[in-house]
């Protein structure tokens, strides 16, 4: 069988900056993180909390924070610690941290461009794996979208599994390390991270924590980073047989950037959110 390189750790570059955003700095653990607010162009339906893709963003994530801000969604995009302008060390722990603490400053904001009682998760590749795997520990919340979002689990053990695999992605993640790349981390670090949190991040193991959700599953037929057969439907399956109710999901004819398809993954996204 094939062997796809880089299940989502595929270095996704950042959209061109539009007038509709601003940006704020807020705390995690000891750094400052940065967060950037598309406002709606009226009062917010909803409030999305994007997480990009593996050192994606920081401005735009597929260009959703645009689409969706122009029909009365705030989006609000992380820049995890260690990443960009970002202080501190990427870690995946720490990105879990992060998470939690844009969630809880959205919830004591107080301003009036983001609606704070009606906040949705969402993200793309290991954003989209990463905002799944918060989830499943945080009942909170209780929306999340993940488009071709990275099962990190199955992610590790195809690396511990194939020596080949494994030594494509030491390449491709030491060349997203600073300061030649956009994030500072620990190669070796990061690997031994996830192979120790596998029943954190792994999205099988976090099935039936998450079957309680309302949860949209987005794929692309031409993927070969985050594949429907591979990664999409074993985890739809497992929802399913965990009791899961209210999960959606949609395929469309698309690669990992969706780039032909943008203007129907807005609309439906748009109407998921606003339901």
């Amino acid at each position: 069988m094939l062997k796809r390189l880089c299940l989502g750790f595929l270095l996704i570059t950042a959209a061109v900056p539009g007038l509709a955003q601003t940006t704020a700095t807020l705390k995690s653990g000891e750094s400052n993180i940065v967060v950037t607010v598309w406002a709606a162009v009226s009062a917010p339906a909803a409030t999305v909390l994007l997480v990009p893709g593996w050192g994606g963003g920081p401005m735009d994530v597929l260009g959703i924070g645009r689409a969706l801000s122009a029909d009365g969604v705030a989006v609000v995009i992380l820049t995890p610690r260690g990443w960009h302008d970002s202080q501190g060390s990427a870690t995946f722990a720490n990105a879990l941290d992060d998470i939690a603490a844009v969630l809880k400053w959205l919830r004591s904001s107080g301003r009036a461009d983001l609606n704070a009682p009606d906040i949705v998760m969402g993200g793309h590749s290991w954003g989209g794996g990463m905002v799944l795997a918060y989830a499943a520990r945080d009942s909170s919340v209780r929306r999340v979208f993940s488009i071709a979002g990275t099962d990190h689990g199955q992610f590790i053990r195809q690396y511990e599994s194939d020596p080949d695999y494994a030594a494509r992605l030491h390449r491709v993640l030491a060349s997203s390390a600073a300061p030649q790349g956009p994030i500072r981390f620990d190669v070796d670090g990061t690997l031994r991270e996830l192979a120790e949190g596998e029943s954190t991040y792994g999205l099988l193991e976090n099935a039936n924590r998450l079957a309680d959700r309302d949860i949209l599953l987005v794929g692309g037929w031409e993927d070969e980073n985050v594949t429907v057969d591979r990664t999409l439907l074993p985890l739809c399956e497992a929802l399913r047989k965990a009791g899961a109710h209210t999960l959606t999901f949609k395929v469309y004819s698309a690669d990992h950037s969706f780039r032909t398809v943008r203007s129907q993954l807005y609309a439906d996204l748009l109407n998921w959110v606003r339901r």
